[in-house]
C-alpha cells in the first residue's frame, strides 16, 4: 500500500467506500450487510487500507452504523470519513448531525467530517464556520468539502481560519474534469482529492458492454447507455494493451490512472473481499507517462 500525508497523517491510497453497507439500491442484501462488510473491513486493515468512507444519508444512516460495528477494535486505527447532508443548514443542525454520526459510527471523534453537497440558497462559509467550535474541542479532527467546485472551496477556504482539508469529487477516466485546475491547486496548497466513482460504478471494470449491462438501477445510468459504452470499446483496447505490459486487470489500469496523480486518493467500493483485494493491488501499480498519456488521449477522444 502507498499513502498519502495531510496535515501530519498517512491516508491509503485506496481507501474502502461503503455506500453499499446497508443501501438497498445495491443490491447487496442482508447478507453483505451482516457478514460480507465485517469481512471487507477486516481485511482492509490487513491490505493496508486505512482510509473508510461513508455519509449519514447512505443507508440513511445505515452505512456508518455498520461501518462503525465493523471495526470494532480497528477503531482507532481507522481514518473515518463521513459527510454531512446540508439540506436545511440552519444554525447548530450540522452540529447535531456530525454528533449522530459519531454516534452510529461508535467514536468520540470523527478524523474527517465533509458536507457532502452545495445548497445554493445558504453560505458555505456560514456552513462549515459552524464546525470550528467542534475542530477546538476535538469532536472533529478536520473538515473538508464533497461535490464543491474549486472556486467555492478557495472561496470559502479564503474566508475561514481553518483548514478545508480536502474535497471529495467524481474522478475517473471518463469524469476527467477536476484534472485541469483541482487537482494543481490541491497539489500546491497542500490539500487532498478524494476521487469517488473512480471505477464508475463498473463501466472501467471492463465487464460490462452493450449486450451485457448491470441489472440493477446503475443500467439506466448515462454511463451505461449505448452509446457510452460504444465509444468505451477504443477506450477499452488501450487499456488492455497497458493492462497486459503490468500483468494487471483493466481495473486496476483505471485506479492507477486516477493515483498518477499528486494528492489524490481512490475509495472504490467492493462487492466482495478479492475486488477489494484487487483494488488494493492497483496502489502497486504505477503507469509510465507514455502510458498514462496514451489513456487520457483515447478518453478525451471518445468521452470529451
Amino acid at each position: 500500500m502507498r499513502y498519502r500525508e495531510l496535515n501530519g497523517i498517512q491516508f491509503s491510497v485506496i481507501g474502502l467506500g461503503t455506500w453499499q453497507f446497508g443501501s438497498s439500491e445495491w443490491g447487496c442484501g442482508r447478507e453483505y450487510s451482516e457478514r460480507v462488510a465485517y469481512e471487507l473491513v477486516e481485511e482492509a486493515f490487513e491490505l493496508g487500507v486505512n482510509l473508510f468512507d461513508t455519509a449519514e444519508v447512505y443507508g440513511f444512516g445505515r452505512s456508518e452504523s455498520i461501518l462503525g460495528r465493523a471495526l470494532g477494535s480497528h477503531r482507532r486505527q481507522a481514518l473515518i470519513a463521513s459527510k454531512y447532508a446540508p439540506i436545511l443548514p440552519l444554525p447548530g443542525v450540522g452540529r447535531k448531525h456530525a454528533r449522530r454520526s459519531a454516534a452510529r459510527l461508535g467514536v468520540e471523534e470523527i478524523d474527517l467530517y465533509q458536507l457532502h453537497f452545495p445548497n445554493p440558497f445558504f453560505s458555505l462559509t456560514k456552513e462549515v464556520s459552524e464546525f470550528e467550535p467542534m475542530l477546538h474541542a476535538g469532536d472533529i479532527r478536520m473538515l473538508g468539502l464533497s461535490n464543491y467546485s474549486l472556486g467555492a472551496w478557495r472561496r470559502t477556504q479564503n474566508a475561514v481560519n481553518f483548514p478545508l482539508w480536502t474535497n471529495q469529487v467524481h474522478l475517473s477516466l471518463y469524469a476527467r474534469r477536476p484534472v485541469r485546475e483541482m487537482i494543481p491547486w490541491a497539489i500546491a496548497n497542500d490539500r487532498l482529492i478524494i476521487a469517488y466513482s473512480p471505477l464508475e460504478q463498473g463501466l472501467l471494470s471492463g465487464r460490462y458492454d452493450v449486450d451485457n449491462k448491470p441489472t440493477n438501477l446503475r443500467r439506466l445510468k448515462r454511463e451505461f447507455s449505448d452509446r457510452t459504452l460504444l465509444a468505451y470499446r477504443p477506450v477499452r483496447q488501450v487499456m488492455e494493451r497497458v493492462a497486459q505490459n503490468h500483468d494487471a486487470t483493466i481495473a486496476q489500469v483505471a485506479l492507477a490512472w486516477v493515483l498518477y496523480h499528486e494528492s489524490v486518493v481512490a475509495i472504490p467500493g467492493a462487492s466482495t473481499v478479492e475486488q477489494l483485494r484487487s483494488n488494493v493491488r492497483a496502489a502497486e501499480l504505477i503507469l509510465s507517462e507514455d502510458e498514462y498519456l496514451d489513456l487520457a488521449e483515447i478518453a478525451q477522444r471518445m468521452w470529451p
